[in-house]
């Protein structure tokens, strides 16, 4: 549901189930769900569920974004992150704040890892970048249930 405000924002209601997980977002490991949030707020930002899609193997690689404001809340499972030369492990309940141009890397997650990012404005870029350091092994995923 959407309806119009006097400062061209709109209110927006997106429902579970009403948008689809999409494969062809930033990362094709990564599930993406749309919340509406671009649409709403003409552009200004995009608010969206991420989910695993695969084991990691090589990781999203150095990159940073061009953008004003970004968070990470993970509402499932763990990732693993490297924040410059710091490892970071974000945990289901945890919030990250990615300050405007900080290098980082996911490079672990696991199988049941979802998480919502915001990020302004909606159509930021992402440019990859030199490594400050080296990135740990990902762990395996597991390959049957007496493994998990």
């Amino acid at each position: 549901m959407t309806t119009e405000n006097s400062n061209q924002t709109k209110f927006s209601h997106v429902k579970d189930g009403e948008t689809p997980w999409r494969s062809d977002g930033l990362r094709d490991f990564f599930l993406y769900r749309d919340l509406g949030v671009a649409d709403a707020t003409n552009g200004a930002v995009i608010a969206h569920l991420v989910k695993a899609n695969k084991p990691p193997e090589k990781g999203t690689g150095w990159h940073r974004h061009i953008a004003d404001f970004q968070i990470v809340l993970m509402t499932k499972g763990w990732a693993k992150f490297m924040y410059e030369d710091q490892e970071t492990l974000v945990k289901a309940g945890d919030c990250v704040h990615q300050r405007p141009g900080i290098r980082h890397y996911l490079f672990d997650y696991s199988p049941d890892m979802e998480y919502l990012e915001v990020v302004g404005p909606a159509k930021f870029g992402s440019v990859d970048v030199e490594a400050p350091c080296a990135v740990p092994t990902p762990s395996a995923w597991p390959t049957s249930a007496k493994d998990a």
